[in-house]
């Protein structure tokens, strides 16, 4: 649930593993990826465009394709744009891409409907991949049936991120656990800490993986829900009023500018270039914040995603990679999944990029090694505990009918999110009121909890 940044970043000096001396041929570039390469061994390949996909178009020319001899074509997109673009190919099984980033929420559903090759069969005979190295809860949440039907790029959580120099010239305290009340003290406290800065960054921008994963969140640790057990749609509920009336009003006054149009891109930008005091985010963008050329870089505090009646709150989520069972290059496409997704690949990224950039998240071997964990220091063990710590089954307070932290697990919550975000967007752009746009969700929501009641 990460999105695009621009890339202010220096290249670290080049390691030896894995290393070669070819120069980088070109890839397509982004949104502007061929899906017609007519090689003998090339796959197209349709993936978001956030900070670590970038990084693989950069170096998968000269260490994949010199290696096996496979040309990667990719198209590149925001996120918004690469699911719709996703589902449409993968629907009609069109074979036009091979390959695509496909997400926790989409994989049940994509397997369920005949979309995706198994790919158990191919980790099981490629002993170098090492399945058992991923993470419980990242396998699982892609394990269909006892069928793997992805294989992660990387995973995250969510966690507050915060500059820990201007808590201190505040003499302001982050505490270890905080709860959601004290954020909203500590973001009035820290609004105008320092010229143009603003007390906090929470997505506003309409997107069910936009301003409803952090928004959902909130609901969930407050006592809401979007559906009870049985559907019952839950929006205009107080638990669900209340959480909705916080966030919004939070980000309304001492969020950062532009809040209704501010995804993920848009706060890790202001979180970069300090016009933000905190961020409650996704865990995966501390390798970006922390990266080599970011002027935050060893200012920045973590701790856990912030509580009001539940233990934890954070989400979980993974970009991952899935193979369209209409593809006719499933082995060109297993062997660079099997690349992208590996330990090598995680070592080439420490060695030529800086170890901060790491696609981290998805394997327990990151967690112990030596590179990476001198580089994520700051954020490498809230990054682990806050994903291991993710319950997908039972986030909130009472049982829901489908999984999901920052999502219902059912089909129609893409449109049905998409629909209830344009409705908060507005009430933080101060063009609505909370109230109008829970009742207009609410609405939407019953249809779509109808329909399930009645399966």
């Amino acid at each position: 649930m990460t999105g695009r940044r621009s890339l202010l970043r220096r290249t670290a000096p080049v390691g030896a593993l894995l290393l070669s001396t070819a120069l980088l041929t070109a890839c397509a570039g982004a949104g502007g990826g061929s899906a017609t390469g007519g090689a003998a061994h090339s796959i197209n390949v349709l993936m978001v465009n956030n900070p670590q996909m970038e990084d693989l178009q950069q170096l998968t020319a000269k260490y994949f394709t010199q290696s096996t001899g496979i040309t990667v074509h990719f198209t590149v997109l925001p996120e918004n744009d690469v699911r719709d673009k996703i589902t449409q190919d993968f629907s009609s099984q069109s074979g036009q891409y091979d390959v695509a980033t496909i997400s926790n929420y989409e994989t049940p559903f994509f397997a369920k409907n005949g979309w995706l090759a198994p790919l158990s069969s191919e980790a099981a005979a490629d002993p170098t991949f090492d399945q058992s190295d991923i993470l419980p809860t990242i396998q699982q949440s892609l394990t269909v049936n006892g069928q793997i039907y992805a294989e992660p790029f990387y995973g995250e959580s969510s966690f507050l991120m915060y500059r820990k120099d201007v808590f201190a010239a505040k003499h302001l305290t982050m505490p270890a656990h905080p709860t959601w009340e004290q954020v909203a003290q500590l973001a009035a406290e820290t609004d105008g800490a320092q010229p143009g800065m603003k007390g906090i960054c929470l997505r506003g921008q309409p997107g069910w993986g936009e301003v409803i994963a952090p928004l959902t969140t909130v609901v969930n640790t407050m006592g809401g829900t979007w559906f009870t057990k049985d559907w019952k749609a839950q929006l205009t509920s107080p638990a669900f009023t209340k959480a909705t009336s916080f966030y919004v009003n939070l980000v309304r006054a001492h969020g950062e500018a532009g809040a209704a149009q501010s995804g993920f891109t848009e706060c890790l930008n202001d979180m970069e270039q300090g016009k933000v005091a905190m961020w409650y985010d996704a865990t995966s963008a501390a390798g970006s914040l922390e990266g080599s050329g970011s002027p935050v870089a060893g200012k920045l505090g973590y701790v856990p995603a912030p509580v009001d009646q539940t233990k934890s709150s954070g989400w979980l989520y993974t970009w991952a990679w899935g193979v369209q069972k209409a593809s006719q290059h499933q082995s060109d496409a297993w062997k660079f999944i099997s690349w992208a997704s590996s330990k090598q690949y995680e070592q080439l990224v420490g060695s030529t990029l800086g170890w901060s950039r790491v696609p981290a998240g998805k394997r327990a071997s990151t967690y112990t090694n030596p590179g990476y964990t001198a580089a994520a220091t700051a954020f490498a063990q809230p990054t682990l505990t806050a994903i291991d710590s993710a319950d997908p089954q039972n986030p909130g307070v009472q049982p829901r009918p489908a999984p999901g932290i920052q999502f219902v697990g059912i089909p129609e919550f893409e449109d049905l999110g998409t629909q209830v975000s344009q409705q908060i967007s507005a009430a933080i752009a101060g063009q609505t009121s909370v109230s109008q746009a829970l009742s207009t969700s609410q609405s939407l929501a019953a249809k779509v909890g109808a329909q399930h009641a009645g399966q």
